[in-house]
């Protein structure tokens, strides 16, 4: 019944980070937050006065936990996606690294401060206080004045919302080195925070407090990373920073392996949690800045999904391996794989907030059309036909490359180029989109370094007009007006 606490926190996270993402990418993310944060208020004072009455049982705590954990993951895509609306872009890294070190001072302390809570005042008056706790979130959010990043007349489904979301984590380079070193990262990292209270009783004989002072010491490193992110960024590119924070935690690992003196440990926990916070705190960093307004809290909410998956995972792995060979061989263990993982990661992109300028582009014009279709009719289909000249035909193509990309994370559900086997220098570019409100879409969601991209493939076309554009809709789709 224990065990079924994490289970009751964690498993909203698996049956709606996904949803919540796209919520909150077509709902006003205010007025979620605000929502989510009084859904939390009401749960935490239900089971506080539950608590405080004596009529709380092991279901009922599990009910509500489980409440508690709908309305924690409703409620982090949005928070996450907030952040670059309310930090100007060249303080987003600072502010994400300072987000970054609360999280990990408050999972330091937290354990500490409730214990503190539940000896002074009981349970049920530290639930009290967890539900007071959101109500000054909820009036700060209910003064902010959110002015909307990006709006757009076509609504989304929640469903639609969602296949746009994992289409464009499936087709954003960008994004597959941030999960890659996240999952890879945290999967092993997770073996630390899962062994440390085992480590503190087992292998140094320390009681709760000994354990409270070794999370204070993963917290004071948090504290330090962010103190020493910002200088680290100006004189290292964000992989190595990455690379060299994961050998830094392994290194960590490997001390708790073989260090017997309480004083040791705690200074390897400080370096540990240094390079914790450096490390997600970057790929936070990375996450945040590579992804336009559109799309943001759908595609951190697979960022999400996956760091709480990886920790989650590896806490179960990491448990069983040392349950069977012991914590200092565990250990051991998880600190060669963190230097497997650094080399095996270390030529994974990571773009960063200069590199990238995902602000809404606009530059497509819009269709010129005799008939005008529906907003669900559909399929569609978009050609352009572009004139190149034979000796360029290699260069055009490879250009045409991430053009293919930016056409399928913005909608396409197929894309292809076509050479004209009879007109050497002609080509055909195709792509299909559900359906006409989709492919408008698609002209509001392409950005300032998408249309870099799509300028240097027109650079090849000859000529002084633009490359052809014609729209094809389903035939099927009139017949069924008719």
């Amino acid at each position: 019944m224990v065990a079924l606490v994490q289970t009751a926190t964690y498993l909203p996270v698996f049956l709606l980070g996904i949803p919540a993402g796209a919520v909150a990418d077509i709902v006003d993310r205010r007025k979620l937050l605000i929502l989510t944060q009084t859904w939390m208020l009401l749960a935490a004072g239900v089971l506080g006065a539950m608590t405080i009455a004596g009529v709380v049982g092991p279901w009922s705590l599990l009910w509500l936990t489980f409440a508690l954990g709908l309305g924690s993951t409703m409620n982090a895509p949005a928070w996450q996606a907030i952040v670059p609306e309310l930090i100007p872009r060249p303080d987003l890294p600072a502010a994400i690294a300072l987000n970054s070190m609360g999280f990990n001072l408050a999972r330091a302390a937290g354990p500490a401060l409730g214990g503190l809570a539940v000896a002074t005042m009981g349970a049920g008056g530290a639930f009290i206080l967890n539900g007071v706790s959101f109500v000054a979130v909820i009036v700060v959010l209910y003064l902010w004045k959110r002015a909307p990043e990006y709006t757009t007349t076509l609504t989304e489904t929640v469903g639609s919302a969602m296949t746009a979301g994992l289409r464009y984590v499936r087709f954003a380079p960008a994004m597959h080195g941030v999960l890659w070193r996240s999952g890879s990262f945290v999967i092993v990292a997770s073996g630390l925070w899962a062994l440390l209270p085992s480590v503190a009783r087992i292998e140094l004989h320390r009681e709760s407090t000994g354990y409270g002072l070794l999370l204070g010491c993963l917290g004071a490193g948090s504290i330090l990373g962010a103190l020493t992110v910002a200088r680290l960024r100006q004189i290292l590119r964000p992989e190595l920073m990455v690379t060299l924070a994961t050998v830094l935690f392994g290194c960590s690992n490997l001390a708790l392996a073989y260090l017997e003196r309480f004083s040791l440990v705690a200074l390897a926990l400080v370096a540990g949690g240094a390079a914790w916070m450096i490390v997600n705190s970057t790929l936070n960093t990375a996450a945040q800045t590579s992804l336009p307004a559109w799309v943001r809290a759908r595609a951190l909410s697979v960022y999400l999904l996956v760091f709480q998956s990886a920790m989650a995972l590896g806490g179960v792995i990491w448990g069983a391996m040392a349950t069977r060979f012991g914590l200092r061989f565990t250990l051991l263990v998880a600190g060669i794989c963190l230097l497997v993982v650094a080399a095996a990661t270390a030529r994974l992109r990571l773009h960063w907030s200069k590199e990238v300028d995902v602000a809404p582009s606009a530059h497509w014009p819009e269709p010129h059309l005799v008939v005008a279709p529906e907003l669900e009719q559909g399929p569609v289909l978009v050609q352009m036909e572009y004139r190149v000249s034979p000796e360029q035909a290699h260069e055009f193509t490879r250009a045409m490359q991430p053009v293919r990309l930016i056409r399928r994370r913005d909608g396409a559900i197929r894309w292809s180029l076509w050479r004209d086997a009879a007109e050497p220098g002609r080509y055909v570019e195709n792509f299909v989109v559900a359906n006409w409100a989709e492919h408008l879409r698609q002209h509001e969601r392409i950005t300032v370094a998408d249309r870099s991209l799509e300028e240097k493939a027109m650079s090849y076309h000859l000529g002084p007009e633009r490359p052809r554009v014609t729209h094809w809709i389903s035939a099927r789709a009139f017949q069924k007006e008719e």
